[in-house]
C-alpha cells in the first residue's frame, strides 16, 4: 500500500469532474477480450482518443479555464505547445469565450498550426524548438498580462486529467492496475491522486519511451542514457518533467516501464488491427508496456488509458509497414530473370498464384549482379501468412528464376 501526501486531492478531481461535465464526454471504458487473451491480463481500455480533439488534454485545459477569475478570463490565456495541449486549449477557449494565444515552434507542421487557428486561437510561431517557444510564451504573458496554462505542471490541469481515472474506477471499481503514459506527467499525476485515494493498494505503472525517459530518470527508475533518435510517441517526448508532477510520481507511482520504440509501434498496430481504433504513439504506450513488461501485468485487472489519436498519416503508414515486416508478412525477394519479353509478367503471375500481393517492384536491367542477358528484379511482397514464403520461393525456383530473400 502506498500512502501519499500531496496538495492536489480527490476532492479537487471531483470538483473538476463537476466543472467539465457535459463539455468533455465520458469516453468509453471497454473490456478487450482479444487483447486480454493475447497479453495474459484482463485489459480495459479508456478511449481518450475519441475526445473531440482526439486527446485527454481537453480535460485539464477546460478545468483550468473554468477555474480562472473574471479578471483572468478578460485578459486571456497563453500556452506553448505544438501538439494536443494546443488544440485542447484552443477549442475550449473558444467555447468559453476566453481569448487564447498559442506559441508554436516555427517548424511545427502546417496542419497542426491550421487546426489550432480553426479553433479560434491566435498562433505565434517562434523558435526552432519547444524551449524557445516557451521562452516567448513567458515574455508575452508578462508583456500582455496573459495567464499561462501549463500543459502538465499546474494543479488545475492535473486535477482535470485525473477525471479520466475517476471515470474508470467508478465504472470498474475492481481494477487493480493502471498503465499510464508519461510525458511531463500531468495524466499520471492526476491518475495517481485518484487511485491512491480510492484504491491505495492499486499498482500504478507509468510508461515512457527509451528515447525520452525524463520522468524515470528524475525519480530514480532509470539511470541509463536515452536512446538516440526521434520517437514515434511525440505526445510523451518531454525532456524535463514537471516539478509538481514528479513529486506526485515519486510518492505514489509503483514503477515506470521504459520501453523500446518497436514495442510502441507494435502497440499502435495491435490497437488498430484488434480494436479498430487509431492511437498515436503516446496513446498506445500502455499496451507497449504490457508487451515489454508482461510480468508487471500478468493475471491482473488492468486499466489502460489510450491518451490520444493524433498520429501523422505518414508515420502511421511506416508503422504498419514495419509491423508487417516484423511479423514476416512483408518480405523482399531478389529475382534474376531472362531479359526477354514476358519474363516479368510470368514472375508476377507466379507471385499472384501463390497468394502474394506485390507492394513494390524495382526492375533493374543494369544491375551489377545480373548477367549480360538477364535483368534483376526486387519485389516487396505482402503474404497472407509468413508460412507461405517457402512455397513461394520453391515455386519461383521451379519456374527457373534464381531467387533469394533480401533484407529491407
Amino acid at each position: 500500500m502506498r500512502i501519499m501526501t500531496v496538495d492536489i486531492t480527490l476532492s479537487d478531481v471531483e470538483a473538476a469532474a463537476a466543472r467539465i461535465a457535459g463539455a468533455v464526454p465520458q469516453t468509453p471504458f471497454v473490456h478487450s477480450q482479444t487483447l486480454s487473451r493475447k497479453l495474459g491480463a484482463e485489459v480495459w481500455l479508456k478511449f481518450e482518443n475519441l475526445q473531440f480533439t482526439a486527446s485527454f488534454k481537453e480535460r485539464g485545459a477546460l478545468n483550468k479555464l473554468l477555474s480562472l477569475t473574471d479578471e483572468e478570463r478578460a485578459r486571456g490565456v497563453i500556452a506553448a505547445s505544438a501538439g494536443n495541449h494546443a488544440q485542447g486549449l484552443a477549442y475550449h477557449s473558444r467555447r468559453t469565450g476566453v481569448e487564447a494565444t498559442i506559441v508554436m515552434p516555427t517548424l511545427t507542421p502546417n496542419l497542426k498550426v491550421e487546426r489550432v487557428r480553426e479553433h479560434g486561437a491566435r498562433v505565434v510561431l517562434h523558435g526552432a524548438g519547444f524551449a524557445e517557444a516557451a521562452a516567448e510564451m513567458t515574455r508575452l504573458a508578462r508583456e500582455e498580462g496573459l495567464t499561462i496554462v501549463h500543459p502538465f505542471d499546474d494543479p488545475q490541469v492535473i486535477a482535470g486529467q485525473g477525471t479520466a481515472t475517476l471515470e474508470m474506477l467508478h465504472a470498474v471499481p475492481e481494477l487493480d492496475t493502471l498503465a499510464v503514459p508519461i510525458g511531463g506527467g500531468g495524466l499520471i499525476a492526476g491518475a495517481t491522486v485518484v487511485a491512491r485515494a480510492l484504491r491505495p493498494d492499486m499498482r500504478i505503472v507509468g510508461v515512457q519511451s527509451e528515447i525520452f525517459p525524463g520522468m524515470a530518470r528524475a525519480v530514480g527508475w532509470f539511470d541509463g542514457n536515452p536512446a538516440p533518435g526521434s520517437s514515434v510517441a511525440e505526445g510523451i517526448a518531454v525532456l524535463d518533467p514537471g516539478q509538481i508532477t514528479r513529486a506526485i510520481v515519486r510518492a505514489g507511482v509503483d514503477e515506470i516501464a521504459v520501453v523500446e520504440e518497436d514495442c510502441i509501434e507494435e502497440a499502435i498496430a495491435l490497437l488498430l488491427g484488434i480494436e479498430k481504433t487509431l492511437c498515436e504513439g503516446a496513446g498506445a504506450a500502455g499496451i507497449a508496456a504490457m508487451l515489454a513488461r508482461p510480468e508487471l501485468f500478468r493475471g491482473r485487472k488492468v486499466g489502460v488509458i489510450l491518451s490520444g489519436g493524433n498520429i501523422d498519416t505518414r508515420v502511421l503508414v511506416a508503422v504498419l509497414q514495419r509491423h508487417l515486416t516484423r511479423a514476416g508478412r512483408m518480405v523482399r525477394i531478389r529475382a534474376e530473370l531472362p531479359d526477354n519479353p514476358g519474363a516479368l509478367a510470368r514472375l508476377t503471375a507466379v507471385v499472384a498464384a501463390q497468394g502474394g500481393n506485390i507492394y513494390e517492384l524495382r526492375h533493374e536491367r543494369l544491375a551489377a549482379t545480373s548477367r549480360a542477358k538477364e535483368s534483376s528484379v526486387s519485389l516487396d511482397v505482402e503474404l497472407r501468412d509468413p508460412a507461405d514464403l517457402p512455397a513461394l520461393m520453391e515455386r519461383l525456383s521451379a519456374e527457373q528464376f534464381r531467387v533469394r530473400r533480401d533484407e529491407f
